[in-house]
């Protein structure tokens, strides 16, 4: 069994490869592999939960500093298109992840950085920005759906 895992990854993951186009599946490191199969599923979420907190992020920035200022509505409204084209591929190339218990983790998470996104970036007081998530997903993945946001 090789020790590469701990000692460098990127060797083990070329030997486990070879191991496996070969057939030698005797050589295999089972457990550590099993993990890292795991561990890519995981990405994968946590890659649906990252695009969906930027758009959300960004949606909220278009309700709430729109509102005040006008400030990068043409931005946000553009980055808002770009995530959910994004999201909409990863979806499409992850048809698990629609899972409605995935999709609830992932947009909780979503939500929180999301929300902290806004608020960071806009500068402005937290308590303008609401404490529950005002969208549904079905919301947040259409791209005609513009929620709140200020009219153009």
């Amino acid at each position: 069994m090789s020790t590469a895992y701990d000692q460098d990854f990127f060797t083990w993951t070329q030997e486990q490869a070879a191991y496996l186009k070969q057939g030698r599946l005797d050589l295999l490191d089972l457990e550590h592999l099993a993990e890292e199969v795991a561990d890519m599923g995981k990405s994968e979420q946590r890659h649906l939960a990252q695009r969906l907190a930027v758009l959300i992020g960004h949606l909220l920035k278009l309700q709430i500093q729109v509102d005040r200022t006008r400030t990068n509505e043409k931005s946000w409204r553009n980055t808002i298109t770009t995530q959910r084209r994004s999201l909409a591929r990863h979806l499409a190339q992850n048809p698990g992840l629609k899972n409605p218990a995935q999709m609830a983790k992932a947009l909780e998470s979503g939500w929180d950085d999301g929300r902290d996104l806004a608020i960071r970036e806009t500068g402005l007081d937290p308590d303008l920005f609401p404490e529950d998530n005002p969208y549904h997903l079905e919301q947040l993945l259409d791209p005609e759906c513009w929620p709140l946001a200020a009219p153009e």
